[in-house]
């Protein structure tokens, strides 16, 4: 609770108590006073002491002092002890009674309702610290639970960034990969190409020296029109050797195509390539009279 809410004693507290005080002193000065006078009263008095004398003797004419008989001597009482003093009576009046006053009852119900409050002001005091203690310890609650999903939160994000590097540098890896990949594709591709050329080149070299030779054997018809193609299928043997020649496509001239087949044949064996991967069993030649 608050200060400024916490219930204030009524002023009216520090006035009764002043009066109650007031009130034991004045019968405590009355008590003291009334044991005094009793003491007083009743003091003992101080014993006073009197001495007792004889009567002088009377003066009487000297005839007669002669003439009187001697007297005789009375005996003297024994002395008696002087009487004690009676102590003086107490007065008839009696001393005042004391006053009780009688209870303020106004009092004692504002002492009662300044103890009650006061109470409620505890127990309100006491219902304050534990609801502070009660909102203390769910802010520290929440307090815990936020750090703590700040640091799941933290956990992920550098999870996450740590992914993240490892997809860029598997990206890149690839990259780099798939770029070496392709340099080597290019390479490849090149050094197949550049094979194929030399193949192709030597394989068309071969293939000419063969012709050149058929050629030398083939005896042209002299009344050979234009210059038309005659095309052969060539099966030989690794050593050259011809097994078989198959006109697979005409010039047109009989003459000529049969002059081309012997030559062919003449031709046996064939010459080798310089590489024994060209070597070809079945081989397609061409041949013109004016090549």
């Amino acid at each position: 609770m608050p200060k400024s809410e916490r219930p204030r004693a009524p002023r009216q507290v520090t006035g009764k108590w002043l009066a109650l005080a007031l009130a034991l002193l004045v019968q405590a000065v009355f008590v003291a006073v009334l044991i005094f006078s009793v003491h007083w009263q009743n003091r003992r008095p101080e014993p006073i002491s009197a001495e007792l004398y004889a009567p002088p003797p009377s003066k009487a004419p000297v005839a007669e002092q002669q003439l009187a008989p001697p007297p005789i001597p009375t005996p003297q009482p024994a002395p008696q002890p002087a009487p004690e003093p009676v102590p003086p009576k107490p007065s008839a009046v009696l001393p005042p009674e004391p006053k009780v006053e009688k209870p303020d009852t106004r009092s004692a119900d504002i002492a009662l309702k300044a103890r009650q409050e006061e109470e409620r002001r505890k127990k309100a005091e006491a219902l304050r610290r534990e609801e502070e203690k009660r909102i203390r310890a769910q802010q520290e609650a929440a307090e815990r639970q936020k750090l703590d999903e700040k640091k799941k939160l933290d956990a992920k994000q550098a999870e996450a960034r740590v992914r993240q590097q490892r997809e860029t540098e598997a990206m890149r890896a690839q990259a780099e990969n798939e770029g070496e990949a392709r340099a080597k594709a290019d390479r490849d591709a090149q050094a197949r190409a550049q094979q194929t050329s030399q193949r192709a080149k030597a394989e068309a070299d071969w293939i000419r020296s063969i012709q050149a030779k058929v050629r030398g054997n083939v005896t042209v018809p002299p009344d050979m029109p234009g210059n038309p193609e005659a095309i052969f299928e060539v099966v030989q043997l690794p050593t050259g050797e011809i097994i078989d020649a198959k006109l697979t496509k005409s010039s047109g001239v009989r003459a000529y195509d049969d002059a081309v087949q012997r030559a062919i044949v003449k031709s046996s064996p064939l010459p080798r390539p310089d590489r024994p991967d060209l070597f070809q069993r079945s081989l397609t030649l061409k041949f013109r009279p004016t090549d």
